[in-house]
């Protein structure tokens, strides 16, 4: 790429999850610049995209408007080369519920699941095919906005009523007790498992942003076994729903050691601190190398 180059990094937008993206996006920035990229931030909330004059962008958008496929529909429209996913697999991936349905029909491990929508209220059953205890999701949100655990008829009301704030169809997932880990993908390559410990209910947004009391261990202790069929199975699901260039697909393991495929992540969070800086430094990545090997699939033709 000439020196000359200009590259956007867009961060910042509307979505619920605005505050991690100009996080992440700030770290992107200083390291491209520092690297001697010349790169200047651009908040899609603040400029018009029509203004935006690049020739690459390095999408740094978190949930819906950036990580949705709506961006990247749009700056496809206005011929700009950019990083991660395309328009499908953006979007696809956004989506649980419809991830959850391309997992099953590729015979990939994930726990069984409800889909419930506005006027569905027969809770007692819901939990009933579940096995007692749910996890009940918004369908497009991430960061573990709008989640929350239900084990009786009447948390389980409250759970989808706040799931329903956010999106018109909910999630409802059979609790998984055990452990929680993440597999990030850069270029095809699957880089090493980071399982994280936290001693709330389950890896919140609290537990992620705030908490200082959650533990990340990166390589994971697991057996070379284990790590081998998780990480055949993140890849699996990556590629399942059409996500490309880079990205996070989150797992669990039950007590028996079963894993279970719980979401694909096309734009997760790349603060220095964040999960796949995390397992790229234990790959040999620093960030900058992480940071500018995400920006070289900007080149890859688009379908």
């Amino acid at each position: 790429m000439s020196q000359n180059a200009k590259v956007a990094v867009m961060f910042g937008g509307r979505s619920a999850e605005r505050e991690v993206s100009l996080r992440s996006g700030k770290a992107v920035l200083a390291a491209l610049q520092d690297a001697g990229i010349n790169a200047f931030a651009f908040d899609p909330k603040e400029q018009p995209l029509a203004s935006l004059s690049a020739d690459k962008v390095f999408i740094v958008l978190h949930g819906r408007g950036g990580e949705d496929g709506t961006m990247q529909g749009a700056l496809q429209q206005l011929g700009l080369p950019y990083t991660g996913s395309g328009v499908l697999g953006s979007a696809l991936a956004m989506d649980k519920i419809r991830c959850k349905w391309l997992f099953q029909a590729q015979g990939l491990p994930t726990a069984p699941f409800l889909v419930v929508r506005p006027g569905d209220t027969d809770y007692a059953a819901m939990l009933q095919q579940l096995g007692g205890k749910v996890m009940v999701k918004p369908a497009n949100e991430g960061s573990s906005i709008g989640m929350s655990a239900a084990s009786n008829a009447a948390e389980l009301a409250t759970a989808i009523a706040t799931a329903h704030q956010y999106d018109q169809e909910v999630l409802v997932e059979r609790w998984i007790d055990g452990r929680e880990f993440t597999i990030a993908i850069l270029n095809d390559q699957v880089l090493p498992i980071v399982e994280m410990r936290t001693p709330r209910a389950f890896y919140d947004y609290e537990a992620k942003y705030q908490a200082n009391s959650t533990e990340y261990l990166c390589p994971a202790p697991l057996t070379a076994e284990l790590t081998a069929a998780m990480q055949q199975s993140a890849l699996a699901a990556f590629k399942a729903v059409g996500a490309s260039g880079w990205g996070r697909v989150d797992l669990m393991l039950d007590q028996s050691g079963q894993h279970y495929l719980l979401e694909v992540n096309t734009v997760p969070g790349m603060t220095e601190k964040s999960l796949v800086p995390m397992a790229a430094k234990a790959a040999g990545y620093s960030f900058q190398q992480l940071v500018l090997a995400i920006l070289q699939q900007a080149d890859s033709a688009r379908s």
